[in-house]
Parts: C-alpha cells; sequence; structure tokens
C-alpha cells in the first residue's frame, strides 16, 4: 500500500455496535438467557427500536437480518462456557484490524474453514450472516438509525483527497464531486472470516482493479488461496495506520533499446528494508510487479515519457539533467500526480542505461 488512508469517523459505525452488541450480550449470553424474545435488546433502545420493527416487516431485508439473528442465538443456546468464550476471542481478534494486520499474534484470527466440525451448523449460519450482511445495510430499520453508504463515502472522500487508488497509485478514485463511488474492499475477505463484514476499520475504497481484477477475495494474512492450509500469518499494511510509511521504488533496465521493452527487460527494488514482509504482501495481493511493467511498457506511459524528454531535448534544447532535476521537485511534492512515484525512477533507469547520451539533439 503506498500511502495510508485517515479513518473517518461516521454514523455507519452504529451498525458494527449493533453486531458488537448481538454478538456480546445476545448470543454469548444465549446459555443462560433462555428463549429468544425481544426483551433480549432491551439495554440498547435503539437496536431494540431496529429488532421491533423487523419483527413486524415481512419484507426480505427484515427476515435476513432478524432471522439469522434468532438462528443463531439457538445455536449458541447450547454452547459450552468453553466454546462461548472461544468465540468470543475471536470476535475480538477478526475485529481488531490493526493488530492482525501488524501479524500480532496474541489475535486468534480465525476463518470459516477453522471452525471445529462440531460447530458446522453454527459456522454456516454466521457464515450466511455475515457473509450477506453488507448488503443489506440499506433496510430501512437500519438505514433510519445508522445513514447509508453513499453518505459515508462523501464523507470519507471530502478527508481523503489525494485521487488516487492507495494500493496502486495509479488509477483515480471517484471523490466528492462525482455523484458515483468506488466500491468497498473487505481488506479481510468477507467470504472467508466471520464477525468483521461492516467494520470499517476493515471497509477501504478501492479502485476497481485493485478490488475485482487483483485482490478479490484474496487473504492478506495467508500467502496461500486455500484457507485450509497450514501456513504461516504475514504482516501486511494497515489501511488506517496513523503514521504514514514512504515505500521506495529503483528500477533498473536490461538494455538500452525501448522499442523492445518488455517486463522481463525490468527489475523493480522495493523499499525501506523496515517494511519488507508488508511490500512483499502487498505486492502480491495486488499483482503490484506485473502491473508497473506493464505501465512502463506501453506506449501510451513508459515510452511516452521518454519520448517526452527526448522531444524537449530535440525541439527545445532542454537539457535531460534539467527535465530531470524537475521531475525529482515535482514527485517530491506530488509523487502520485502523473504516476510520479514511477515516472521518475524509470527516467532515472534510462539516464543510467545512457539512453541521454546515445540521443543527440537535431
Amino acid at each position: 500500500m503506498l500511502f495510508p488512508y485517515t479513518y473517518v469517523p461516521h454514523r455507519m459505525e452504529k451498525m458494527q455496535a449493533f453486531v458488537d452488541f448481538i454478538f456480546y450480550a445476545v448470543w454469548c449470553q444465549a446459555p443462560s438467557k433462555g428463549p429468544y424474545r425481544l426483551e433480549l435488546f432491551a439495554w440498547n433502545p435503539e437496536l431494540l427500536e431496529v429488532m421491533t420493527a423487523f419483527h413486524y416487516d415481512d419484507s426480505k431485508g427484515a427476515e435476513f437480518f432478524a432471522g439469522h439473528v434468532e438462528r443463531i442465538y439457538a445455536l449458541f443456546a447450547p454452547l459450552s462456557a468453553c466454546q462461548v468464550e472461544q468465540l468470543r476471542l475471536w470476535y475480538i481478534a477478526n475485529n481488531d484490524v490493526e493488530r492482525v494486520c501488524a501479524n500480532d499474534h496474541a489475535m486468534s484470527l480465525k476463518r470459516y474453514a477453522d471452525f471445529p466440525i462440531e460447530l458446522k451448523d453454527l459456522c454456516d449460519q454466521l457464515a450466511s450472516f455475515f457473509k450477506g450482511l453488507y448488503s443489506h445495510v440499506e433496510v430501512a430499520a437500519l438505514r433510519k438509525k445508522c445513514g447509508d453508504i453513499d453518505d459515508h463515502y462523501q464523507t470519507f472522500v471530502q478527508t481523503n483527497k489525494a485521487g488516487k487508488c492507495p494500493f496502486c497509485g495509479i488509477n483515480d478514485l471517484l471523490g466528492e464531486y462525482h455523484s458515483k463511488r468506488e466500491a468497498y474492499d473487505h481488506y479481510l475477505p468477507k467470504a472467508l472470516y466471520p464477525f468483521n463484514s461492516i467494520n470499517f476499520r476493515n471497509l477501504v475504497p478501492a479502485c476497481h482493479h485493485c478490488n475485482s481484477s487483483y485482490k478479490t477475495s484474496k487473504d492478506p494474512a495467508y500467502p496461500l488461496k486455500d484457507p485450509t492450509r497450514a501456513v504461516h500469518r504475514r504482516p501486511f499494511f494497515y489501511p488506517y495506520k496513523t503514521k504514514p510509511h514512504s515505500i521506495e521504488l529503483q528500477i533498473d533496465l536490461q538494455h538500452s533499446d525501448i522499442a523492445k521493452l518488455t517486463p522481463a527487460d525490468i527489475t523493480l527494488q522495493f523499499g525501506p528494508a523496515a517494511i519488507a514482509q508488508e511490500i512483499d504482501t502487498w505486492k502480491d495481493v495486488y499483482g503490484i510487479e506485473e502491473r508497473y511493467k506493464s505501465k512502463l511498457c506501453t506506449e501510451s506511459d513508459g515510452k511516452a515519457w521518454l519520448a517526452q524528454v527526448l522531444d524537449e531535448w530535440r525541439e527545445l534544447g532542454r537539457d535531460p539533467k534539467e527535465f530531470l532535476r524537475t521531475l525529482a521537485l515535482h514527485t517530491k511534492r506530488s509523487p502520485y500526480t502523473d504516476c510520479n512515484f514511477l515516472k521518475e525512477p524509470f527516467l532515472e533507469a534510462c539516464r543510467r542505461r545512457g539512453i541521454f547520451n546515445e540521443e543527440q539533439p537535431a
């Protein structure tokens, strides 16, 4: 991740607060609270109002939410105290996204595939609920209390004004002056992980290519697609990190014939070493090397950047060294404008390859 987002509080967070209450004060208390009833929500008046509205609402959205809450309550009821405590610890870990990203093994991160066979029915109901929950946040009774995702996005982009996707730095993000919005990526995929599908610490706007073409449902915490394999967790960037990092990029070319440049002719070196593991995860999940190399080889990007330097040299007599000094200044101030973070090291690689020495102005 090239740069972190600034987290923006919003009343949509109340949705996660409702789920927290349902988990801790309703489901986890099921073994000792008797039959399911609306009074279970009495300590949370706003949620009680929502659940009461759902009780008298026969719409699919109401049935989805209230029906799952009741069915999961029934599956919690026969659990032992030890089983409930285990689920509680999993819930805490899966929602502490920052510590999970830091690969804190005190956080017992759990996937659906990790549930024991004796909890299969509960696992299936939790999966049905949490995988579908994000799609049901627009139900009227919830929207009245929590607002809607479009409003959250507008609030978000009024603070996060970079205008570029932080996962690739290549693509624009729709901003406050657009009537449409980008999709929210479930950073820990909702297809794999329970409990956090409406947690806005786990929801991050991303460009279409990052979200739908490259990351899809890849698991940033584990390097293999098969979540049942016994593999070691890995650290990865926290999207709302409060201390920004700066990724260093050096590009090297195998030859100076740019007209014949292919991805195989390009070497990318990322730094700093202190965050090498996070960088490796980012590169793997978002296909960074493939995408950057491809961009450098296209006529409209890498080759066009070089053509600009050569044209200004031939036509205007502008020394390439002067061009590169100016570009370095722009890159420092605005690294993601016009892909300066790629453009500057690419042209530096061209300089080291002697391309500017080989060319002579007319």
